[in-house]
């Protein structure tokens, strides 16, 4: 079960990999890059390269020599990437929502509202709520005493798998980190969906077939991903401390930040003809020079 666990980890990392650099590169380097949505498309690719990258390696390697140890300034990194790509991937999904809104509500105004200057100037927003939020709760952690067990309950270091470690009170940190946590999943999942019900009702006032048909198809993608993301992380973040228990919070971290990597670009790639024009022109492209 080990070696099967292992492989199943690995499997799913270079798949996630793989699948988010295609992504990103067929977006990077063709006609659509310009687009706002494409825009932070790639910017989700980027999230979830790094995402995985941070995590899986290192785990790889514990499992492999089964030596299974890390320092605390190494953990401390772990804890700092998860913590900024989660929180940036849960911003920009929102940002994502609100250009939605924006293409399929007010379109004569689109062209301005979501302009070059507005889409980075929303990205570099999304960057600096990440870095200050996982900047945050980092320090706080690497800061409380560590005399009990050394021992990391967890394939990887998370905030909950050290808080356990610590022998000073952590009730007062652990409230915290869960009121944090709710804001940050629940005032832009209320923003997601106040942008969906303004979306819906737009789109079922339209006359035309073939522009609902349109409408929904550019917005199912990314409902999906908000589900699968919103899921898994409310799961890991607003349980109770009393029902929470290592083997949970075990599946929902591999869950949040490894399975969901490798989900988002199938999803998007699936369901964007866009992006399955540009992907076959290089392949085109590739046999030509082979």
């Amino acid at each position: 079960m080990h070696t099967v666990f292992w492989g199943a980890i690995l499997l799913t990392f270079f798949v996630a990999l793989l699948g988010n650099f295609i992504f990103f590169f067929v977006i990077v380097t063709g006609s659509y890059s310009s687009v706002p949505m494409y825009f932070f498309l790639s910017q989700l690719s980027f999230i979830d390269i790094c995402q995985t990258s941070s995590i899986v390696p290192k785990m790889s390697m514990d499992f492999w020599k089964k030596d299974n140890t890390i320092s605390l300034a190494g953990c401390g990194t772990q804890i700092f990437s998860t913590l900024m790509m989660g929180g940036a991937e849960c911003l920009l999904l929102t940002v994502m929502s609100y250009d939605r809104y924006v293409a399929i509500c007010k379109p004569l105004h689109y062209p301005v509202l979501m302009n070059r200057r507005v889409c980075v100037t929303m990205s570099g927003g999304v960057w600096f709520g990440a870095i200050l939020h996982s900047i945050v709760h980092t320090f706080c952690v690497l800061q409380l005493p560590f005399c009990k067990s050394n021992r990391v309950n967890q394939f990887f270091c998370t905030v909950q798998a050290l808080l356990k470690l610590s022998c000073s009170e952590t009730s007062t940190y652990e409230n915290w980190l869960f009121v944090t946590g709710s804001i940050l999943l629940l005032g832009p999942f209320s923003i997601i969906l106040a942008s969906y019900i303004c979306i819906l009702l737009t789109v079922l006032g339209m006359q035309s077939v073939e522009g609902r048909q349109k409408a929904f198809g550019t917005c199912l993608s990314h409902l999906c991903v908000v589900g699968l993301f919103y899921g898994a992380a409310g799961f890991k973040y607003m349980r109770p401390r009393s029902y929470r228990t290592p083997e949970q919070d075990k599946v929902a971290s591999l869950f949040c930040d490894i399975v969901t990597p490798m989900l988002n670009p199938l999803i998007y790639s699936l369901r964007n003809r866009d992006v399955l024009v540009e992907l076959r022109k290089h392949i085109q492209k590739c046999k030509l020079h082979i």
